[in-house]
């Protein structure tokens, strides 16, 4: 791979990672309060009927719910103001693109590399790709997203001045020290699992939508291209809807992993800890914004990322 298609894979990884970011904000920050232990559980009661002189019946506590997501959006804007929906978007941005253009970098490199080891463009060399680039992207850009899960997590009220990204990472330094930073990158590396299965779905889908799109027949260009590129975001969107239902689990312990003052300390206790406390519906608290925010957000990005190097490539290949 030449310095200028290494470029142009930073670049295009950028550019989608950032319009994915902005428009997904919202909910992320409804998926990060759903996960984490903070949540008001709401306890539902079922009418338990006596035999008795009286007749009358009882109401007893039957399980805690969690709230849904419009629950929660409603309890944010009512009670913090809208503001609070982009909370974390400050190191989301700082940190999106350059973690999104490290990721494709790294995963275009790791591809041609491990094309020279088995056998090219197979599913193994899909899984190792995705894995390296995956573990890089993750080890690197840790500190950031603890920041931005802390700043998710801060319910401040109405009219109280939150705390920037500079003065969260101040004072998790301060209380925590550099660990601090590293919270939940255990449950980063687990969370691999999601993106192999993920990259493995897409680049299946993708030869399968350009295999058709140059078997098609001849049409004016311009549908053509539209047609793929729609064909690449729904591919996108399938791919990473059936990796996060699978993968699940490690982002809610990543966000108890993160939380100020927690009592979750590693990876296997908070597991241990969620379970036997919340049971294992638990974790799966938030899947539904998960869902609503990833699977449009992926398709933007993984979308935006191939427009982005056909359009490049296709204009340095033109005769000046």
């Amino acid at each position: 791979m030449s310095q200028r298609d290494t470029l142009l894979h930073l670049f295009a990884g950028g550019c989608g990672g950032t319009v994915g970011a902005i428009v997904t904000c919202p909910l992320e920050v409804i998926k990060t309060r759903l996960q984490s232990s903070g949540l008001a559980l709401r306890t539902v009661y079922f009418q338990q009927v006596q035999l008795g002189i009286s007749g009358a019946g009882m109401m007893r506590p039957a399980a805690s719910v969690s709230p849904g997501l419009l629950q929660v959006l409603k309890s944010i804007l009512e009670k913090e103001g809208p503001r609070s929906l982009f909370r974390g978007l400050g190191p989301n941005l700082v940190g999106v693109a350059p973690s999104r253009a490290l990721y494709f970098a790294s995963y275009s490199r790791a591809k041609e590399f491990y094309n020279g080891v088995f056998v090219p463009n197979s599913n193994i060399v899909h899984m190792f790709s995705a894995g390296s680039a995956a573990f890089i992207t993750n080890s690197l850009m840790n500190p950031i997203w603890m920041v931005k899960t802390r700043m998710q997590l801060d319910r401040r009220v109405r009219g109280l001045k939150p705390r920037n990204a500079l003065q969260c990472a101040r004072y998790v330094y301060h209380t925590e020290g550099v660990r601090g930073f590293y919270r939940g990158l255990t449950a980063s590396y687990a969370g691999i699992s999601e993106t192999i299965i993920c990259f493995v779905i897409y680049e299946a889908l993708r030869k399968q939508v350009k295999a058709g799109h140059l078997s098609s027949s001849p049409a004016p260009s311009n549908n053509k291209g539209s047609t793929n590129f729609m064909g690449l975001m729904l591919a996108a969107a399938f791919s990473k809807g059936c990796a996060s239902c699978i993968a699940y689990p490690h982002e809610v312990i990543r966000t108890r992993l993160r939380e100020e003052g927690t009592k979750y300390k590693t990876f296997c206790q908070t597991a241990r800890l969620v379970a036997r406390e919340e049971g294992y519906a638990a974790f799966y608290r938030g899947l539904s914004a998960q869902l609503v925010r990833q699977i449009p957000n992926t398709a933007i990005v993984l979308s935006t990322y191939e427009l982005i190097v056909y359009l490049l490539e296709d204009h340095t290949k033109r005769p000046l």
